[in-house]
């Protein structure tokens, strides 16, 4: 099985220029007519999906898109060499910082959002990152 990781976005030109900028990403290829641009740079592609506010993500669904800051289950974890330089680089694309650097036995965490409303959080390991605190032998635990 295969992994991929769309994201919607009101403004694609703005969206690449971010992940680009703030996060080291490149463009892959440009799909279904200049719609969809697939970025690289991760363990798994990132396809960033333009997709106007206030639109239904589907038919039967009364919700509308909206690119103001939301909440979400599901988010992106950038693992980073260099935590204070990979924040340095989201704020200066535009990125905006949701609280403190958090200080952790598996090394260092930081909450941030896209110019587009979406969560992420920057990482960065100490010693072995989460087999640090693995309750699983080999395994991992998330942060959350």
């Amino acid at each position: 099985m295969q992994l991929l990781l769309n994201l919607d976005v009101p403004d694609l030109p703005a969206a690449v220029a971010f992940y680009q900028q703030a996060l080291g990403f490149s463009v892959g290829r440009v799909l279904f007519d200049g719609s969809v641009v697939e970025m690289l740079g991760a363990a798994v592609p990132l396809y960033l999906l333009h997709q106007p506010a206030a639109t239904r993500p589907c038919p039967q669904s009364g919700v509308q898109r909206d690119y103001r800051r939301h909440w979400t289950p599901l988010h992106l974890d950038l693992l980073v060499e260099d935590l204070d330089a990979a924040l340095a680089r989201a704020l200066a694309a535009g990125a905006r910082q949701e609280g403190e650097i958090h200080e952790h036995d598996w090394g260092r965490l930081v909450t941030l959002s896209d110019p587009f409303g979406h969560g992420l959080c920057l990482l960065q390991w100490r010693g072995a990152g989460y087999d640090l605190v693995s309750l699983n032998p080999g395994g991992s635990d998330a942060h959350n």
